[in-house]
C-alpha cells in the first residue's frame, strides 16, 4: 500500500460494448486530507457516459472515497457519489462509524439504513487498491462491500500464470495476471456477478482490463491512459 500510495497514479478507462464505447472511468489519488484528525487518503472515480450513445445522454457521476490503511488491508471511512450532471451532491453518503461497529446510509440527505461493520469495510472502491494485493498470488480474498443499503462480498482469486496484452496506454505489449471472481452486490450501472480482472505483472500490479456484466449486458474495461505523478 504505500508503493501505491506514492506512486500518486493517474488512470483513464475506455468502456465499451462491442465496437461502441459507452463512457470512460478516471481514477485518481487526490491530495491528502485528514478524517477525525488523523491523516487520511481521497480516491475520486468518474465516470462519463458517451453522449453520442442514444438513451444514454451525458451523465457524469463521482465516487468519492476517504479510506486509510494499516499493515493489512486499505479500509473506508466515508463514501459518497456526486451526480454532477443533476447538479445532485451527495446523492448517495455512506459512514463508516469504529467506535460503533456500525455503517450508516444516507440517500439524498435523509438517514436510509444501517449495517454492522465488517473489516475492511469498503464503499466498494478500495478493490482497486485491494485487488493488486492478491494480483498473481494463488490465493482468494474476500472484501466486505457496503453499497446502496446493503451488504455484499466481492471474492476472486489469481493466476500465477501470465499473458500478454497490449494496451493504448503503453507503448507495447505487457506482461499481465488475470483474476476471476464474483461480486454479489448491486455495483455502479448494475454491475455485478462474474468478472475478470486483468493486472501488470510490475511492482504495482497496474490494473489494466476488466470484463464485467452491468444494465448494458457485458462491457470490456480497458486502460487507455496511466502516468505516474508520485516516487514509486
Amino acid at each position: 500500500m504505500d508503493m501505491l500510495i506514492e506512486a500518486r497514479e493517474v488512470f483513464e478507462y475506455e468502456v465499451s460494448y462491442g465496437f461502441f464505447t459507452l463512457g470512460w472511468v478516471d481514477v485518481e489519488l487526490l491530495p491528502d486530507t485528514k478524517y477525525k484528525e488523523k491523516k487520511a487518503y481521497h480516491l475520486r472515480t468518474r465516470i462519463r457516459s458517451n453522449s453520442r450513445v442514444p438513451f444514454v445522454g451525458t451523465r457524469i457521476v463521482n465516487y468519492e472515497s476517504i479510506f486509510s490503511y494499516n499493515d493489512e488491508y486499505p479500509f473506508s471511512h466515508y463514501f459518497w457519489r456526486d451526480d454532477i450532471h443533476d447538479e445532485e451532491y451527495e446523492s448517495v453518503k455512506i459512514v463508516f462509524d469504529r467506535e460503533e461497529n456500525k455503517v450508516h446510509f444516507y440517500e439524498y440527505g435523509e438517514f436510509d439504513t444501517t449495517l454492522d461493520l465488517v473489516e475492511p469495510a469498503s464503499g466498494g472502491d478500495i478493490i482497486f487498491f485491494y485487488s493488486r494485493m492478491f494480483a498473481g498470488i494463488e490465493e482468494p480474498y474476500h472484501l466486505p462491500a457496503f453499497i446502496e443499503g446493503e451488504k455484499g462480498i466481492v471474492t476472486a482469486s489469481s493466476s500465477s500464470s501470465t499473458e500478454r496484452r497490449s494496451y493504448d496506454a503503453f507503448d507495447e505489449p505487457i506482461e499481465t495476471y488475470l483474476s476471476e471472481g464474483t461480486a454479489d452486490v448491486d455495483g455502479p450501472f448494475g454491475f455485478r456477478g462474474r468478472f475478470r480482472s486483468w493486472f501488470a505483472t510490475d511492482d504495482l500490479r497496474v490494473p489494466v482490463e476488466a470484463h464485467v456484466r452491468v444494465i448494458f449486458g457485458n462491457v470490456k474495461v480497458r486502460l487507455i491512459s496511466y502516468e505516474r505523478n508520485g516516487s514509486s
